[in-house]
């Protein structure tokens, strides 16, 4: 409660120094002066500061007093809206808050203090008006024009309110049922709870409500909620609802809060703040969608009501796009706080949110600018610090990434996202010993984070400490069951026996692990074996296939929502018009589409996505993709036969374009011909795509039936011939082949298993497409065979003993 007068005092001291003249009031020059000299890091140029001037002088004109200007009152309003953050302009104007008050402001200040106590006995002249002392007993955001008390009878209503929640958390407390979660070590997501510092959520509270206790509460709530219901008028029913809800919010009775904000948004549909603070209030609670929902219908009021909210604007969209990021719905969350950053440029939280998210979806580089812009307005923002860190380490600028995790821990030092972070950092760097010193860490502040202890045992392993780390497993082990863990676990034994047998290589002293050989010494047995490049190629895609759970999505469903859902025409004026959608309209499409992946996934799903696709597609940076394209680029990955992803693929070519090429089934060659330029630019990078132009880029206006499409596709060379391995290595690639492990990383076996014929070595897919091979077995080549699954193996070497063969074999 010190806080709320504290933070009162705040802007009166700002005010006080930036009143030159002694008026009582910040005239333009004085106002100008203010905003430079919080905002030291901004050169403002003559025109931005008469904007902002002009903005805040036409908002608040209920303040300005002539040639005074700007008012005390007013300028405390600007913050209670949000405009400025008071404890960052207080510190980076040096002010001190001194025990020294003079008589006024003492005054001033003891009533605010007294309005914490919801026990002060109130006036009872239902007849007087709401006179200064009872603007001083509640919280500073009721006597706030905005979004305050207007009505005598509110103010009952707040104080009856008051004295209901002080007796339940008298009687809970007294019970024990009570408590507060400090997630002080946690990333702040940046929500924007209320309009103001003041409301923010720094310690949650838990109230028991299954109890007696609760029950009566709830009772003797559902009597002030008829009592404002009973007002004389529309506008003072809507108020009382306002002001409970807003009382019970700030007491973290969310629930209660909601169904007040609610109650609110049906006396007055059109007003702007029922709807942001239901949204506020379903986000708390966990319910995200009814929470995109309320900011919507608020943004949408807001809109419609011209100048009057334009305020709150900046502030529906950060907390919509944080509404939609834990829907798993990223891109569309950048387009909200690009528009709140460009309401309110000084908006750090919206660039520092919009930064996050840009690194959510793997585009770094915009990430980076946005994050050191937030910085740059707020350098002791630890949060902004520790993504842009992770950002930077994206575009291998590990040096700088390493100083900024060490910033977001100097400023936070129990930053656990930032720790951890750090120490995946050192692992790609090699420098083990420290990323296990840093887990270390985290776990001494996330004891269960096994995410973490599982890194841990990795880090130990990679600096040679075999023991350590089977330690570190073995307790991750006992954290979850997942099955990477008992490889880790497995390949640690495989080590150890190697170790003990003197023939350890990679065993973190020194020794060499592998050797890798050129591409011509690899030889195959059989045509079924797939050649080392063409495995290489086949895995890559297969672990964008993983990561974007694309095999799980029936390629019919790209067809159906070809059928189903109209797509907008634009034109480039290089053409004919296209059916192409903005990125965050991808995005929903690929939410229809990926409807069974959790939000957290799907975001994995998306980033990949645009790593891979989306970056070919919209190389011009505009912004927008050919849908039509898309979907053909997207049909060879989905689930189904190869016949029916190829059937797809044509289609979805005849119909991206609005003309008649698509006539009797057919598309001009050309067009096909760019498809497959771009299909093996996306999966198969190594051949340039300018370089299939050249060959096959001559123009030609036939058309091509699908039969002789299918023909171009399945071409090995100019192709996507490799959808017959990819393929392969969806039906067999989690197979396992018993204990048979690999000879160059000791990994147990999944998927194909590689054998070289003549020194009976065997090698997992991932070590036989990179070339490796045990040093201790050199020879003029390597002629290898593979086995999708261990009874194949084991029928050839049945055949072996059945042609009478001599000598012996061993796997």
């Amino acid at each position: 409660m010190v806080n709320r007068w504290s933070r009162s005092e705040k802007v009166r001291r700002i005010f006080q120094q930036f009143d030159f003249n002694r008026d009582g009031g910040l005239n333009r020059e004085e106002m100008s002066a203010l905003v430079v000299a919080v905002n030291p890091r901004v050169k403002f140029s003559d025109e931005q500061i008469n904007a902002i001037l002009d903005e805040v002088f036409r908002t608040y004109g209920e303040f300005i007093e002539g040639e005074k200007g700007l008012t005390y009152d007013g300028l405390l309003r600007t913050y209670d809206d949000g405009a400025g953050d008071v404890d960052r302009d207080f510190e980076a104007l040096g002010i001190e808050l001194k025990p020294e008050y003079d008589i006024e402001v003492a005054s001033s200040l003891a009533l605010e203090e007294a309005s914490t106590s919801s026990a002060l006995e109130r006036v009872s002249d239902a007849g007087t008006g709401a006179g200064p002392q009872k603007k001083h007993r509640s919280a500073a955001w009721a006597a706030s024009p905005n979004h305050g008390i207007i009505f005598d009878d509110t103010w009952k209503l707040v104080d009856d309110l008051e004295i209901l929640i002080k007796r339940l958390k008298s009687k809970q407390s007294k019970d024990g049922k009570t408590k507060g979660e400090n997630s002080d070590v946690y990333s702040d997501p940046g929500w924007s709870r209320e309009l103001g510092p003041s409301s923010e959520i720094e310690k949650r509270i838990v109230w028991e409500e299954t109890g007696h206790d609760y029950a009566t509460f709830v009772k003797e709530l559902s009597a002030l909620r008829s009592r404002a219901d009973g007002s004389r008028s529309r506008e003072e029913a809507f108020d009382g609802h306002m002001a409970l809800g807003r009382v019970l919010y700030d007491q973290q009775l969310f629930k209660e809060s909601l169904v007040c904000y609610k109650r609110a948004s049906e006396l007055q549909p059109t007003d702007v703040r029922p709807h942001f603070r239901s949204g506020n209030c379903y986000h708390v609670l966990g319910n995200h969608t009814e929470a995109k929902s309320e900011f919507i219908s608020a943004m949408d009021a807001a809109e419609a009501g011209g100048n009057q909210w334009g305020y709150l604007l900046p502030q529906i969209h950060v907390n919509l796009g944080i509404a939609l990021e834990f829907e798993g719905m990223v891109m569309s969350a950048c387009e909200h706080y690009r528009e709140a950053a460009i309401l309110c440029p000084t908006h750090f939280r919206a660039l520092k949110l919009l930064g996050s998210a840009l690194l959510g979806v793997g585009e770094y580089k915009a990430a980076v600018k946005a994050l050191e812009e937030a910085i740059y307005m707020k350098n002791d923002y630890a949060d902004a610090h520790c993504d842009l860190a992770s950002a930077l380490h994206a575009i291998d600028d590990d040096e700088n990434a390493i100083k900024e995790f060490q910033k977001a821990i100097d400023l936070k030092p129990g930053h656990v996202d930032a720790l951890y972070n750090l120490g995946g950092l050192y692992m790609d760097m090699g420098r083990y010993q420290r990323a296990s010193e840093v887990y270390t860490r985290v776990l001494g502040m996330w004891p269960n984070h096994w995410r973490a202890q599982l890194n841990k045992g990795v880090s130990l392993l990679g600096a040679g400490e075999t023991e350590e780390a089977k330690k570190a497993l073995k307790e991750a082990l006992k954290m979850t069951n997942r099955i990477e863990l008992y490889d880790a676990i497995s390949h640690l034994k495989q080590l150890h026996k190697k170790k003990m047998q003197g023939k350890g290589n990679g065993n973190g002293n020194g020794d060499v692990a592998f050797v890798v050989v050129e591409l011509s010494r690899f030889k195959t047995v059989g045509e079924k074996t797939t050649l080392r490049q063409e495995l290489a190629t086949a895995l890559d895609i297969r672990g964008f296939e993983r990561t974007t759970r694309l095999t799980h999505c029936d390629v019919d469903l790209l067809k159906k929502e070809m059928n189903e859902n109209e797509t907008p025409l634009s034109y480039s004026g290089n053409g004919p018009p296209e059916k192409s959608i903005r990125k965050a309209s991808l995005e929903v499409v690929l939410r229809r589409l990926l409807s069974f992946l959790k939000p957290e996934t799907f975001v994995g799903a998306v980033k990949a996505i645009n790593l891979k696709i989306l970056t070919v597609l919209d190389e011009s940076e505009s912004g927008r993709v050919d849908l039509g394209m898309f979907f053909a680029i997207l049909a060879p990955v989905c689930g189904g036969t190869a016949d029916k992803r190829k059937r797809v693929a044509f289609d979805s070519l005849i119909w991206r374009i609005v003309q008649e090429q698509g006539v009797n089934g057919q598309i001009k060659k050309i067009d096909a011909l760019r498809y497959i330029r771009l299909l093996r630019a996306v999966y198969i990078p190594t051949q340039g795509a300018s370089e299939l132009l050249e060959i096959h880029g001559e123009i030609d206006t036939s058309m091509v039936s699908f039969t002789e499409f299918v023909a171009m596709f399945d071409d090995p060379d100019w192709g996507f011939g490799i959808m017959s391995t990819l393929l392969k290595l969806e039906t067999c690639d989690r197979n396992r082949h018993g204990k048979q492990s690999c000879g160059v990383c000791r990994y147990p076996i999944i998927g194909s298993r590689f054998k070289e014929m003549k020194s009976h070595f065997s090698l997992c897919s991932q070590c036989y497409s990179e070339g490796k091979v045990p040093p201790s077995l050199k020879n003029e080549e390597y002629r290898f065979k593979e086995y999708a699954k261990e009874s194949d193996a084991v029928k050839d070497k049945c055949l072996w003993f059945s042609k009478g063969s001599s000598g012996t074999t061993t796997d």
